[in-house]
């Protein structure tokens, strides 16, 4: 009998399991807590990722089950973590390799962050007070509340017309296997490709969820803590916002037959998903349609790198998928020959660096393209950024596209550029000589004539009132009088059909991250981004780069009234920039909301720097949003 209990006990101390917590609560010594974590788990030889932050901790670990139960004890101990719910499940190890290394369970990962979610798509805003999340509930008050969908889910409720709706904060892959489904309950799927998009998802419906008791659920509680606050922080008609407590996976552990919840639950472990006993399959194939949940193969669609389902008998070596979503938007097929299923964290859509020039003749943006580019295997596909650049005032795409060589070479890790030459062609007209030729040197002569050699077509995103926007001639012409310094301020005319250019650009070669603008481009970009709310679903992007910019037809807009994550680069002092005055970008910036704005003023003229410390002050703003 003796050896019978050591020898169980020896089988328990060689059980794996995996352990997932989080906390909320204000944390005074973050060097010290990372000190805990990197020392403790490294002595439990536990693996998965470790995130702290000022506001908390979230936590996904996996290990032997009694070093598991050592750790929940040493963090017990802190009192920073009275009240957290410790889930422990017993589980296989690792068996594919691939998925444990996805999921981070090949090493262990400690690391302090700004936030434990990223809930916000704009990283520069500051996120909602975690005080203002929504009401707990248990999973049986949960279940209790589906159950009996009459029955109001607050004390003291105010109308007879207050409606219960289920919103799942999850990803579009996970609510593809399992979601909760009560025929008297209104299930809201936001459908989105990750957790930074919901609150866009939000706003766009908040009309569907105001005056209503809304009751939110996520894998395992932490998404919904921000996001429910998200919520409420909208005011009047969105107080009465619930969680479940736990989870799913505490759901499904107080209801094994799987309750109100159908299908599997998607973990980020080398689980993949986590069933009941029913084992109805509400997944299916993306290709055939035949029921499937399974992920452990990590297909991903081409463009946007979301998992996708497919079953065994459809899935291909080295082939392209193309996901829900992505043949919403019209996304084609890429000619890509392999690709390499990476980590969550960092993958990202397969990015190429093409040249995109409109020709005015041509009517289809997509015909322009360059020609004859060979799309090449993709071995290692990044999340890159996509940015939409526009170029200044008498410039082209591949005008634009030189002078920014050295920034896009700096860039090539983190943002792709995609060039377009602006709607309306330019004549080609030059200088005239000044009335005193006594005082017009041979040189400067040279360059108020008409160059020998042939002008590429010029291009503007906003002209003159006098403009006349036809076919010009290919031969120079002298201009009637000396150029105007300030002629940008006259040139406010053309913002519709560049706004219908635009919403063309971004069907046909979307999505885009952001917006860069020069000089021109900035004012264009300054005023898609004024106008981005009535612009919503046709001109969608995350933030705006604006160099050497100037505010045009922005009179009605206030200091800070214009809200989007935003950077600003001009010149520093007074005639460094002879083209734009430093004073008239300075004024642009201050029309951005300030909290989500960041200014880097230069010591060099009419560019856009590329050298030190500016590059790296560029690359710490578009880093926020990969």
């Amino acid at each position: 009998m003796a050896d019978h209990d050591s020898n169980l006990q020896m089988e328990n101390e060689k059980d794996y399991g995996v352990l997932l917590y989080y906390k909320y609560t204000a944390v005074p010594d973050l060097q010290n807590l990372f000190d805990f974590y990197h020392s403790n788990c490294t002595s439990l030889s536990l693996l998965g990722r470790v995130r702290l932050s000022s506001h908390g901790v979230n936590v996904t670990v996996g290990g032997r089950l009694k070093a598991l139960e050592e750790h929940i004890e040493a963090v017990k101990s802190n009192p920073l973590f009275e009240g957290t719910d410790f889930k422990l499940a017993s589980c296989l190890e690792p068996l594919n390799d691939q998925v444990a290394k996805e999921c981070g369970f090949t090493s262990l990962s400690v690391r302090i962050v700004k936030e434990l979610v990223t809930l916000s798509s704009h990283p520069l805003l500051k996120s909602p007070e975690i005080s203002n999340a929504g009401r707990h509930l248990s999973a049986a008050e949960f279940h209790s509340v589906l159950k009996n969908a009459g029955i109001k889910c607050q004390e003291k409720t105010s109308s007879s017309d207050k409606k219960l709706i289920l919103l799942d904060a999850r990803n579009m892959y996970e609510t593809r296997i399992g979601k909760f489904d009560t025929p008297d309950v209104k299930n809201l799927d936001p459908e989105i490709r990750q957790y930074s998009d919901l609150p866009s998802w939000i706003d766009n419906n908040s009309e569907k969820l105001r005056g209503n008791n809304i009751l939110m659920y996520c894998t395992g509680g932490i998404r919904c803590e921000m996001a429910s606050a998200y919520i409420r922080s909208k005011g009047a008609g969105f107080e009465n916002v619930f969680q479940l407590y736990g989870g799913i996976q505490r759901y499904m552990e107080q209801y094994p037959d799987g309750g109100f919840f159908k299908g599997k639950n998607f973990v980020f472990d080398h689980r993949v998903s986590v069933g009941s006993l029913d084992t109805d399959i509400l997944g299916t194939c993306l290709l055939c349609g035949a029921s499937f949940d399974d992920y452990t193969s990590r297909c991903r669609c081409t463009h946007c790198r979301m998992l996708v389902l497919i079953c065994d008998d459809c899935r291909e070596k080295n082939s392209s998928y193309i996901c829900e979503l992505c043949q919403k938007n019209g996304k084609p097929v890429a000619s890509i020959s392999s690709v390499d299923y990476m980590s969550e964290e960092i993958a990202g859509p397969v990015s190429h660096d093409h040249g995109f020039s409109m020709d005015q003749t041509i009517q289809s943006p997509l015909s322009s393209w360059n020609e004859g580019q060979q799309h090449t295997s993709v071995t290692k596909p990044i999340r890159k950024l996509r940015i939409l650049c526009l170029h200044g005032f008498r410039q082209n795409a591949s005008s634009f596209k030189g002078r920014t060589s050295s920034l896009a070479k700096k860039l090539k890790n983190i943002a792709e550029f995609v060039f377009v030459d602006a709607p309306h062609e330019l004549p080609f007209i030059y200088q005239p000589p000044p009335s005193d030729q006594n005082h017009s040197s041979q040189s400067t002569f040279a360059e108020q004539s008409p160059p020998l050699n042939h002008c590429n077509k010029k291009f503007a995103w906003l002209v003159a009132a006098d403009h006349y926007d036809g076919n010009h001639d290919t031969e120079w012409t002298m201009a009637n009088s000396p150029f105007d310094s300030l002629q940008y301020q006259q040139q406010t005319e053309g913002f519709d059909k560049s706004i219908d250019y635009l919403k063309t650009v971004f069907s046909q070669a979307g999505p885009f991250d952001g917006i860069l603008g020069f000089s021109q481009g900035a004012a264009m970009a300054a005023l898609v981004s004024a106008h981005r709310e009535k612009l919503k679903g046709d001109l969608d992007f995350r933030f705006a780069i604006l160099c050497s910019g100037f505010a045009v037809n922005l009179e009605e807009y206030a200091e800070g009234s214009i809200n989007i994550p935003s950077l600003h680069i001009f010149g520093e002092k007074e005639g460094k920039d002879r083209q734009i005055d430093c004073q008239a970008s300075k004024h642009l910036a201050s029309l951005f909301e300030n909290g989500c704005s960041v200014i880097i003023e230069h010591d060099l003229g009419h560019i856009i720097p590329t050298r030190s410390p500016y590059i790296d002050e560029i690359k710490d703003f578009l880093r926020r949003f990969l």
